[in-house]
């Protein structure tokens, strides 16, 4: 592109740009079914292991991110910014290679396994909310309510992926012990036990945080629904619009009969 003019390549980035626009409205569903289908495999693995069949369809929808992050990448105008943009879904996508050419049990050697098992927690707990994103539009509160139910089951594996096995013995022993463990958080009520591994008390730390700004939306939107009931209600002590508009029209016309009073008593 050297030996092009910079409208000459304004324009090609723009074309680019919409090149890339439609790609990616082409495969909104399918990358959206393929989101989520990644998401259950993880967690199937994290809590029983892939069968050799699972573990090839893993693989199969890998190389399709692959080469959607590829074609992506490649049409992106701006590629540092698209890069520095989509950084977690590019480490995301490099994980698995670690696992599909072996190089896992070399860093096995190293204890290096479990740290990048929570990096794929959260990377895939990132394209969730993607995926989420794309196909609610973020419709608000379902939005929310959908997230939180994804945070939740994976970061439920998660936890019980590093947890199930501690030196004293009392962890996570199951799955559905590590949901409500998870689910209570999620509540901030939380529970008598904390993690022991530093995967799972990063991971704690990351699902508190998220329950944490997740708690006051949802607290601030059943509190304008309520009161929003409450306003349309005549009888409720909360003054809604319909009564402030009510009190507005009867002002104005109170104050409509003190200036007719006034006209006809001139000299009061």
């Amino acid at each position: 592109m050297s030996h092009l003019s910079t409208s000459e390549k304004r324009e090609l980035q723009k074309e680019r740009g919409e090149v890339l626009q439609q790609l990616e409205d082409w495969l909104e569903t399918p990358m959206l079914l393929l989101g989520f289908g990644w998401m259950a495999l993880l967690v199937i693995e994290l809590i029983w292991g892939l069968s050799p069949l699972l573990e090839v369809i893993s693989n199969a929808i890998w190389i399709v991110f692959v080469l959607d992050f590829a074609v992506r990448f490649a049409l992106a105008p701006h590629k540092l910014a698209y890069l520095k943009q989509n950084w977690l879904t590019a480490l995301s996508l490099l994980l698995p290679a670690l696992r599909v050419f072996r190089i896992g049990r070399v860093l096995s050697l190293l204890r290096a396994t479990r740290g990048l098992r929570l990096v794929r927690v959260i990377s895939s707990l990132n394209r969730g909310m993607r995926s989420l994103r794309a196909s609610m539009s973020r419709r608000g509160f379902g939005y929310i309510i959908a997230l939180t139910l994804v945070v939740t089951l994976v970061g439920a594996a998660g936890m019980y992926a590093f947890e199930s096995t501690t030196p004293d013995g009392r962890g996570l022993k199951d799955y559905g012990t590590a949901l409500w463990w998870t689910a209570m958080l999620m509540t901030t009520m939380g529970s008598e036990y904390w993690p022991q591994t530093p995967e799972g008390r990063v991971l704690c730390l990351i699902l508190a945080l998220y329950a944490f700004a997740v708690f006051g939306y949802v607290t601030a939107t059943l509190a304008t629904f309520f009161i929003g009931r409450d306003a349309d209600n005549e009888e409720a002590e909360v003054a809604g619009a319909k009564s402030i508009t009510a009190l507005h029209e009867e002002i104005a016309a109170l104050r409509a009969d003190i200036q007719a009073l006034s006209r006809q008593n001139p000299e009061a």
